[in-house]
């Protein structure tokens, strides 16, 4: 019997394998470390500079966060694995062809060389193969032989990283990059009612329903950040998380609650540098079918499509850094 949906659009190489790290821009870089290590149990890997480098209890790799003094909060970069050395090549082939100028850096810590390039939205990329390995302290290591470090025994500790959300002002030629040029696919996407303009684009490398997130940008200017996510996997550790920073201080900008688009739950919060930071509670669902076709929300839809139950604010919509002209999220006055 014949597959009821057609052939996959999808016809060349998934040459990008994994969302490897982030690096986040801080105007109180200690601040934004304690919210990380102290409350969300992840651990310094190395500090060099300006910048410090850390890592999940479940991460394998040296980094998943950077962290690096700056004026203002924002994404310096995202750094993407890919799948081989030739995956790599390949890319880098795609991305020439497209005009992408990028350039090879060397330097950075806990990976080999990266090819840095900036999206039609100005964040800035990165693509590599080499990485190296946390070496955990035998003192930290796990008894399971899966999991590379104990769990620490501060704050609600995190996982692993899940994904990132950024803003663009044009969200249809960034997702048409990323299918185009990286090989992503979309797996949910919001339009307005007519279909005519793209509100947030929901993509993929894998079978999670997505690593990247993509919304519009309120003041329709490029290179700005919407937030980081971190997984637990245990959705009764997202009310922990939300329970424990809100008594210690720190924004709770909405959640914790459960998305109808992508189904995860989650909880939001700013840390002390002003980026937004979200706490995944489960995976949502997973995408097997190879043939899956995008699910578009329409922007009357947008009520199921932000909460199942719990809050999505208007701040969501509204603040993303750098912040132009919107404050910061006030705290929550309720969980």
């Amino acid at each position: 019997m014949a597959s009821p949906r057609g052939s996959s659009p999808y016809d060349h190489t998934f040459d990008v394998a994994q969302l490897a790290h982030i690096e986040l821009m801080s105007p109180d870089p200690e601040g934004t470390e304690r919210f990380f290590t102290e409350f969300l149990g992840m651990s310094v890997s190395e500090r060099r500079g300006q910048s410090s480098y850390l890592r999940a209890y479940e991460e394998w790799y040296h980094h998943s966060l950077k962290i690096t003094e700056a004026p203002e909060p924002g994404v310096g970069h995202i750094g993407w694995r890919t799948r081989s050395p030739e995956a790599l090549a390949r890319r880098i082939d795609a991305l020439d062809q497209a005009g992408v100028a990028g350039a090879w850096l060397d330097d950075e810590r806990g990976h080999g060389a990266a090819y840095r390039f900036a999206l039609p939205s100005a964040q800035e990329l990165e693509l590599f193969w080499d990485v190296d390995y946390f070496d955990v302290p035998t003192d930290q290591k796990s008894g399971l032989l899966n999991r590379p470090q104990r769990r620490p025994a501060r704050g609600i500790p995190v996982r692993r990283i899940d994904h990132v959300g950024i803003t663009a002002p044009d969200v249809s030629a960034n997702r048409a990059f990323f299918e185009d040029v990286l090989g992503f696919r979309t797996r949910e996407f919001i339009t307005t009612d007519d279909g005519a303009v793209t509100i947030g684009a929901w993509m993929s490398i894998s079978q999670m329903v997505h690593e990247l997130a993509m919304v519009a940008d309120p003041q329709q200017l490029s290179g700005r950040f919407h937030h980081i996510c971190y997984w637990y996997g245990i959705p009764q550790h997202c009310a922990d998380a939300a329970e424990l920073l809100r008594e210690h201080g720190y924004t709770i900008e909405c959640g914790p609650g459960k998305h109808g688009l992508a189904q995860g739950i989650y909880v939001y919060a700013i840390e002390p540098g002003g980026n937004r930071v979200e706490l995944y509670g489960d995976t949502g669902y997973l995408i097997q079918d190879p043939a899956w076709e995008p699910l578009q929300w329409r922007e009357s839809q947008i009520d199921w499509a932000k909460a199942v139950y719990g809050t999505v604010t208007d701040s969501f919509f509204e603040y993303c850094t750098p912040p132009v002209g919107t404050a910061l999220p006030v705290a929550a006055t309720s969980l």
